[in-house]
């Protein structure tokens, strides 16, 4: 018995590390959005190294998509969970967000250099009308997965004037809450499953309930900035579902419009870099922490990008180590299922808001409007990557 045992952990140590391996060279060469993520977690995690099935990935993207948080992010720690439990969960969490989050650090600690050396960023202007137009094709794209009847329809509509119009980030969650219960309300409509009792372990819901209360306490306490910044982030974190085209709007009435943190070209020139990244759209919140914090000095930035960083992520990866173990029951609730089509609608709407506010103090200047159309028109009828679009619009900001 012995024996067999010795040689049975040293194989499960290099499977370990052969998976984690694989996990940072997807950190490294996924670009663009979950769904892209997705078919490249399929090809190297199931087709080449069969860690779990086509199924078993499917129902754990699934699950991602059901929770606020980070879709792609979930699904992979989510696969780390499966593998080796929770501890190689958050190793994978820590090495598919690390490239992303580094780059972004550096961006955003990069922009504020420049601008205290009074050096141009006109190197950039072309980025931030492109940032619009990809806001607006995402915007679109996720219409067409998620508008199929009158109803979510008509909830779009109402969530992109609402968020308009308020542009505050209380509504946010509002929104999202009363798309979910209208289409609630509809569950007899969809399919009915077998269910089976519910087995819920509520420590790691606990954990999640703790920290947004703690954070929100002691931020109403404080006021300190760091404090304030981490509950900003984790509130995003907790309300946001569809993944970083739908944190967009979130975090720009947050912290360009309500708060400002950030000026409107800081914000979208650190949108459109994002999209040149691999890995989660959600390093955003990287960026903005750093330059969130830049009267703190360098260290200030760096300190600011960490606790953004941790509480953009931390309530999905919290959530999903909660829904995962019942998640087998849960979706086998109508009301469920249901109340997605709503949230899902309203979140097409607030992206819709958030790329007309983008786009309206561009609309007098016709050189932006050109560069706007231009990047719609070749992410809808072309094949052209993201990150080649905003490599040519540095290029063509250095040259012009």
């Amino acid at each position: 018995m012995l024996p067999y045992l010795s040689t049975v952990q040293p194989v499960r140590r290099i499977r370990i590390f052969i998976f984690l391996k694989d996990v940072l060279i997807l950190a490294l060469t996924t670009f663009g959005g979950p769904q892209v993520h997705l078919a490249m977690f399929y090809e190297r995690l199931v087709l080449k190294r069969r860690y779990l099935t086509e199924e078993e990935l499917l129902e754990l993207n699934a699950l991602g998509q059901v929770l606020p948080g980070p879709t792609s992010t979930q699904t992979i720690t989510a696969i780390g969970f499966k593998i080796g439990g929770p501890n190689l969960a958050y190793l994978t969490l820590l090495i598919w967000v690390l490239p992303a989050v580094s780059i972004m650090t550096a961006a955003g600690m990069g922009i504020y250099y420049l601008e205290q050396q009074k050096l141009s960023l006109q190197f950039v202007r072309f980025i931030q009308p492109m940032a619009v137009g990809f806001m607006v094709v995402a915007g679109y794209r996720i219409g067409q997965k998620v508008i199929k009847n009158k109803i979510s329809l008509a909830l779009a509509l109402v969530a992109a004037v609402v968020a308009y119009v308020f542009r505050s980030p209380v509504m946010t969650p509002i929104v999202l809450l009363v798309g979910g219960l209208t289409t609630a309300l509809t569950y007899q409509q969809q399919e009915r499953m077998t269910k089976k009792p519910l087995h819920v372990q509520w420590a790691n819901f606990f954990l999640w309930f703790g920290v947004f209360i703690g954070a929100a306490t002691l931020g109403a306490y404080t006021q300190l900035l760091p404090v304030r910044l981490f509950e900003n982030f984790y509130r995003n974190g907790s309300f946001v579902f569809g993944g970083g085209q739908v944190l967009t709007p979130m975090l720009y009435n947050e912290f360009v419009a309500f708060k400002h943190y950030l000026t409107r070209e800081e914000f979208l020139s650190g949108l459109g870099l994002v999209q040149a990244v691999p890995g989660p759209v959600f390093a955003f919140a990287s960026y903005i922490g750093a330059l969130s914090m830049r009267d703190a000095g360098l260290s200030g930035q760096f300190w600011g990008s960490f606790i953004s960083t941790a509480g953009i992520f931390l309530p999905g990866t919290f959530l999903i180590f909660f829904v995962y173990r019942f998640w087998e029951q849960l979706k086998r609730y109508r009301v469920v299922r249901a109340s997605l089509e709503g949230i899902n609608a309203a979140s097409t709407g607030l992206t819709a808001a958030a790329a007309i506010a983008l786009f309206e103090p561009m609309a007098p200047y016709w050189p932006s409007v050109v560069v706007v159309v231009l990047t719609i028109g070749v992410l809808l009828y072309t094949k052209i990557p993201p990150y080649v679009l905003i490599f040519i619009g540095l290029v063509a900001g250095v040259i012009l």
